[in-house]
């Protein structure tokens, strides 16, 4: 009997080890957005105001790449050097810490775009939409579907939030290196219906667009007329 309850309590001794190894070897994995990346690549177009017109991608374009880290500093190609006329297809991805790549979640549907927009501030732009030449900058988000396949909705714009945009410096902007931050931001309710394509650059964009920030990835710009590597 003794004999028994020595090897009884023996059992329950390596049970009780080998439970607390389980949860010793438990990995947490961290949430949010591990890295990202910005692609911008020259298509044709020309600008009109607050946005472009026939827009289309050109053969034998070598993107640019700016690759940033879990806090949204340049870690590669973070001082860019642009055309300041030219026009720019930017393309973000972003992955999680499980290594997934995330950035289409944010406009799986129209429910989950709706919460969800874009902006580009910093700069100090001269903003096209204020020219009487056409010389100014435009950021235009620019997406023509949801992660399902439907077609994006609201006009002005409205319903784009800016996983795929298009961007041009404008001659009226170009010669100092200027600061600018891609910023995703997760809107609160009803808030995305309130934002135009003028509101892309607004550096109050905090507080006028209630919400909090999840992505801001950092980087410097430097356009010159015919001039970009």
């Amino acid at each position: 009997m003794k004999t028994k309850k020595i090897l009884l309590a023996a059992v329950l001794f390596v049970s009780v080890l080998s439970a607390c190894k389980k949860d010793d070897d438990t990995v947490e994995v961290k949430e949010g957005i591990e890295r990202a990346e910005l692609t911008f690549t020259e298509v044709d177009g020309h600008a009109h105001g607050d946005h472009f017109h026939d827009l289309a991608d050109k053969t034998g374009v070598t993107p640019i790449v700016v690759k940033f880290n879990n806090k949204g500093a340049a870690i590669s190609g973070g001082h860019m050097h642009i055309e300041a006329d030219a026009v720019y297809k930017i393309q973000l991805k972003a992955w999680d810490y499980t290594g997934k790549e995330v950035q289409n979640d944010f406009i799986a549907n129209k429910a989950t775009a709706d919460n969800y927009k874009a902006f580009f501030v910093g700069g100090n732009f001269i903003l096209n939409a204020n020219t009487t030449d056409e010389s100014g900058a435009i950021f235009q988000p620019r997406e023509t579907t949801y992660g399902d396949g439907t077609a994006v909705s609201g006009t002005g714009g409205i319903g784009t939030t800016g996983i795929l945009s298009y961007f041009t410096v404008g001659h009226g902007n170009e010669g100092a290196t200027k600061e600018v931050s891609f910023i995703l931001r997760k809107l609160n309710a009803g808030v995305k219906a309130n934002i135009t394509r003028n509101d892309w650059n607004r550096n109050d964009y905090t507080t006028a667009f209630g919400g909090q920030d999840v992505l801001k990835l950092n980087l410097e710009i430097h356009a010159e007329e015919g001039h970009a590597h």
